[in-house]
Protein backbone atom coordinates (compact mmCIF):
# COMPACT_ATOMS: atom_id res chain seq x y z
CA UNK A 1 0.00 0.00 0.00
CA UNK A 2 1.03 3.60 -0.85
CA UNK A 3 1.43 5.82 1.78
CA UNK A 4 0.75 9.32 1.02
CA UNK A 5 1.48 12.06 4.09
CA UNK A 6 -1.30 13.99 5.57
CA UNK A 7 0.55 17.49 4.28
CA UNK A 8 1.25 16.56 1.26
CA UNK A 9 -2.00 15.33 0.26
CA UNK A 10 -3.90 18.38 1.48
CA UNK A 11 -1.76 20.30 -0.93
CA UNK A 12 -2.42 18.09 -3.48
CA UNK A 13 -5.60 18.29 -2.79
CA UNK A 14 -5.45 22.17 -2.65
CA UNK A 15 -7.07 23.77 -6.13
CA UNK A 16 -4.17 25.99 -5.65
CA UNK A 17 -1.43 23.74 -5.01
CA UNK A 18 0.46 24.24 -8.28
CA UNK A 19 -0.54 28.01 -9.30
CA UNK A 20 2.57 30.12 -8.67
CA UNK A 21 1.74 33.75 -8.39
CA UNK A 22 4.15 35.85 -9.87
CA UNK A 23 5.78 38.91 -8.28
CA UNK A 24 4.87 42.08 -9.98
CA UNK A 25 7.86 43.64 -11.96
CA UNK A 26 8.25 47.78 -11.44
CA UNK A 27 7.20 49.59 -14.51
CA UNK A 28 10.81 51.24 -15.41
CA UNK A 29 9.62 54.03 -17.49
CA UNK A 30 9.61 57.48 -18.65
CA UNK A 31 6.46 59.30 -19.03
CA UNK A 32 4.92 62.86 -19.84
CA UNK A 33 1.94 64.30 -19.15
CA UNK A 34 0.40 67.33 -20.76
CA UNK A 35 -1.91 69.48 -21.19
CA UNK A 36 -3.28 72.47 -24.02
CA UNK A 37 -4.70 75.02 -22.92
CA UNK A 38 -5.80 76.00 -26.60
CA UNK A 39 -7.93 73.34 -26.90
CA UNK A 40 -8.67 72.03 -23.51
CA UNK A 41 -6.67 68.62 -24.37
CA UNK A 42 -5.15 66.17 -21.87
CA UNK A 43 -2.63 63.05 -22.41
CA UNK A 44 -0.31 61.32 -21.60
CA UNK A 45 2.87 59.73 -23.49
CA UNK A 46 4.63 56.42 -21.94
CA UNK A 47 7.47 53.96 -23.30
CA UNK A 48 9.09 50.84 -20.97
CA UNK A 49 11.24 47.90 -21.53
CA UNK A 50 7.88 46.23 -19.99
CA UNK A 51 4.86 44.59 -21.61
CA UNK A 52 2.13 46.49 -22.73
CA UNK A 53 3.01 49.49 -20.52
CA UNK A 54 -0.19 51.41 -21.81
CA UNK A 55 -2.50 49.05 -19.74
CA UNK A 56 -0.92 50.16 -16.37
CA UNK A 57 0.65 53.67 -16.67
CA UNK A 58 -2.01 56.60 -18.51
CA UNK A 59 -4.99 57.22 -17.18
CA UNK A 60 -6.69 60.47 -17.96
CA UNK A 61 -10.34 62.37 -18.57
CA UNK A 62 -11.20 65.01 -20.39
CA UNK A 63 -12.04 68.08 -17.78
CA UNK A 64 -10.87 66.60 -15.21
CA UNK A 65 -7.06 65.78 -15.91
CA UNK A 66 -4.34 63.25 -16.69
CA UNK A 67 -2.32 60.86 -14.57
CA UNK A 68 0.76 58.47 -15.14
CA UNK A 69 1.34 55.89 -12.39
CA UNK A 70 4.27 53.82 -12.46
CA UNK A 71 7.67 52.06 -10.58
CA UNK A 72 6.07 49.83 -8.90
CA UNK A 73 2.89 50.76 -9.98
CA UNK A 74 -0.19 51.80 -8.01
CA UNK A 75 -2.67 51.43 -10.32
CA UNK A 76 -5.69 52.88 -8.21
CA UNK A 77 -4.00 56.05 -8.71
CA UNK A 78 -5.55 56.48 -11.91
CA UNK A 79 -9.47 56.03 -11.27
CA UNK A 80 -8.77 57.32 -7.77
CA UNK A 81 -6.81 60.23 -8.63
CA UNK A 82 -9.58 61.44 -11.38
CA UNK A 83 -11.71 61.14 -8.63
CA UNK A 84 -10.22 63.34 -6.35
CA UNK A 85 -9.67 66.13 -9.56
CA UNK A 86 -12.99 65.58 -10.35
CA UNK A 87 -14.50 66.42 -6.83
CA UNK A 88 -12.67 70.01 -7.12
CA UNK A 89 -9.05 69.27 -5.23
CA UNK A 90 -5.93 70.53 -7.44
CA UNK A 91 -3.02 68.61 -8.61
CA UNK A 92 -1.17 68.57 -5.67
CA UNK A 93 -3.61 68.14 -3.10
CA UNK A 94 -4.89 65.21 -5.10
CA UNK A 95 -1.38 63.51 -4.88
CA UNK A 96 -0.80 64.69 -1.11
CA UNK A 97 -4.26 62.15 -0.94
CA UNK A 98 -2.87 59.62 -2.88
CA UNK A 99 0.61 58.90 -1.49
CA UNK A 100 -1.27 59.81 2.34
CA UNK A 101 -3.00 56.54 1.70
CA UNK A 102 -0.83 54.46 0.08
CA UNK A 103 1.92 52.21 2.78
CA UNK A 104 3.78 51.73 -0.57
CA UNK A 105 4.10 55.11 -1.47
CA UNK A 106 8.76 55.33 -1.55
CA UNK A 107 8.17 52.83 -3.99
CA UNK A 108 5.90 54.51 -6.27
CA UNK A 109 6.21 57.32 -8.86
CA UNK A 110 3.25 59.45 -10.55
CA UNK A 111 2.46 62.46 -12.67
CA UNK A 112 -0.44 64.38 -12.68
CA UNK A 113 -1.66 67.46 -14.45
CA UNK A 114 -5.50 69.01 -13.91
CA UNK A 115 -7.98 70.62 -15.99
CA UNK A 116 -5.84 74.12 -15.31
CA UNK A 117 -2.83 73.04 -16.63
CA UNK A 118 -1.52 72.33 -12.99
CA UNK A 119 1.34 69.56 -12.43
CA UNK A 120 2.76 68.05 -9.83
CA UNK A 121 5.01 64.83 -9.51
CA UNK A 122 6.14 62.30 -6.97
CA UNK A 123 9.41 59.99 -6.82
CA UNK A 124 9.54 57.71 -4.01
CA UNK A 125 12.88 57.14 -2.35
CA UNK A 126 12.90 53.28 -3.10
CA UNK A 127 11.98 54.07 -6.66
CA UNK A 128 15.51 52.19 -8.93
CA UNK A 129 17.94 54.41 -10.22
CA UNK A 130 18.44 56.61 -11.74
CA UNK A 131 14.47 58.32 -11.10
CA UNK A 132 13.28 61.51 -11.15
CA UNK A 133 10.99 63.99 -12.96
CA UNK A 134 11.12 67.51 -14.17
CA UNK A 135 7.90 69.82 -14.60
CA UNK A 136 7.33 73.22 -16.61
CA UNK A 137 4.20 74.82 -18.00
CA UNK A 138 1.65 72.63 -18.19
CA UNK A 139 3.55 69.03 -18.34
CA UNK A 140 5.78 66.74 -16.26
CA UNK A 141 8.42 64.13 -17.69
CA UNK A 142 8.99 61.26 -15.11
CA UNK A 143 10.89 57.95 -15.26
CA UNK A 144 12.67 55.89 -13.37
CA UNK A 145 15.69 53.02 -13.90
CA UNK A 146 16.46 55.60 -16.85
CA UNK A 147 20.40 56.44 -18.33
CA UNK A 148 20.31 59.61 -16.06
CA UNK A 149 18.46 62.75 -15.74
CA UNK A 150 19.32 63.89 -19.07
CA UNK A 151 16.66 61.94 -20.28
CA UNK A 152 13.86 63.57 -18.77
CA UNK A 153 15.26 67.12 -19.28
CA UNK A 154 15.44 66.40 -23.09
CA UNK A 155 12.02 65.00 -22.72
CA UNK A 156 10.84 68.30 -21.34
CA UNK A 157 12.94 70.62 -23.87
CA UNK A 158 11.50 68.45 -27.23
CA UNK A 159 7.71 69.10 -25.54
CA UNK A 160 8.21 72.61 -25.24
CA UNK A 161 9.85 73.29 -28.56
CA UNK A 162 7.19 71.04 -30.81
CA UNK A 163 4.82 73.10 -32.79
CA UNK A 164 1.52 71.19 -33.17
CA UNK A 165 -1.25 69.06 -31.21
CA UNK A 166 -0.62 67.75 -27.70
CA UNK A 167 -0.10 64.69 -29.62
CA UNK A 168 2.84 65.54 -31.43
CA UNK A 169 4.56 67.09 -28.56
CA UNK A 170 4.01 64.00 -26.15
CA UNK A 171 5.75 62.02 -28.73
CA UNK A 172 8.49 64.71 -29.73
CA UNK A 173 9.14 64.10 -26.00
CA UNK A 174 9.53 60.49 -25.91
CA UNK A 175 11.71 60.36 -28.81
CA UNK A 176 13.87 62.63 -27.12
CA UNK A 177 14.18 60.80 -24.23
CA UNK A 178 14.70 57.60 -26.15
CA UNK A 179 17.71 59.25 -27.72
CA UNK A 180 18.87 60.52 -24.51
CA UNK A 181 19.08 56.87 -22.92
CA UNK A 182 15.51 56.12 -22.33
CA UNK A 183 15.08 52.60 -20.02
CA UNK A 184 18.62 51.24 -19.38
CA UNK A 185 16.77 47.93 -19.86
CA UNK A 186 15.88 48.89 -23.48
CA UNK A 187 12.71 49.17 -25.15
CA UNK A 188 9.09 47.16 -25.54
CA UNK A 189 6.29 48.86 -25.79
CA UNK A 190 4.85 52.17 -25.43
CA UNK A 191 1.42 53.87 -25.39
CA UNK A 192 -0.49 57.67 -26.20
CA UNK A 193 -3.77 58.51 -24.57
CA UNK A 194 -5.28 61.81 -25.47
CA UNK A 195 -8.62 63.36 -24.06
CA UNK A 196 -11.08 65.93 -25.43
CA UNK A 197 -14.56 66.63 -24.64
CA UNK A 198 -16.89 65.19 -27.32
CA UNK A 199 -13.12 63.80 -29.19
CA UNK A 200 -14.00 60.32 -29.33
CA UNK A 201 -15.66 58.29 -32.33
CA UNK A 202 -18.88 60.01 -33.04
CA UNK A 203 -18.02 62.70 -30.08
CA UNK A 204 -19.56 59.85 -27.96
CA UNK A 205 -16.98 59.65 -25.67
CA UNK A 206 -13.56 61.98 -24.97
CA UNK A 207 -10.98 59.26 -26.14
CA UNK A 208 -9.49 61.64 -28.64
CA UNK A 209 -6.30 59.15 -29.78
CA UNK A 210 -6.06 55.78 -27.62
CA UNK A 211 -3.26 53.90 -29.30
CA UNK A 212 -0.85 51.10 -28.07
CA UNK A 213 2.12 49.30 -28.64
CA UNK A 214 2.14 46.19 -26.23
CA UNK A 215 5.32 44.46 -27.87
CA UNK A 216 7.75 46.03 -30.61
CA UNK A 217 11.39 46.11 -30.93
CA UNK A 218 11.57 49.52 -31.47
CA UNK A 219 7.70 50.78 -29.65
CA UNK A 220 8.10 54.82 -30.09
CA UNK A 221 8.46 54.51 -33.88
CA UNK A 222 5.80 51.71 -34.33
CA UNK A 223 3.37 54.30 -32.11
CA UNK A 224 4.32 57.41 -34.40
CA UNK A 225 3.04 55.02 -37.17
CA UNK A 226 0.09 54.15 -35.66
CA UNK A 227 -0.51 58.21 -34.95
CA UNK A 228 -0.02 58.85 -38.40
CA UNK A 229 -2.62 56.60 -39.83
CA UNK A 230 -4.71 58.01 -36.98
CA UNK A 231 -4.61 61.13 -38.61
CA UNK A 232 -5.27 60.24 -42.33
CA UNK A 233 -8.81 58.47 -40.74
CA UNK A 234 -9.82 60.39 -38.07
CA UNK A 235 -11.19 64.40 -38.88
CA UNK A 236 -9.09 66.79 -37.09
Amino acid sequence: MLLIPLSLFFSLSSPNAYIVKPSPLPVATFSIVGYDSETGALGIAVQSKFFAVGSVVPWAEAGVGAIATQSWANTTYGPKGLKLLKSGLSAEQTLQRLIADDPGRATRQVGIVDAKGNVVNYTGDECNAWAGAISGRHWTAQGNILAGEDVVKAMGKAYEETEGELADKLMAALFAGQEAGGDTRGQQSAALLVVQENGGYGGFNDRYIDLRVDDAEKPIEELQRLLEIHKQWVPR
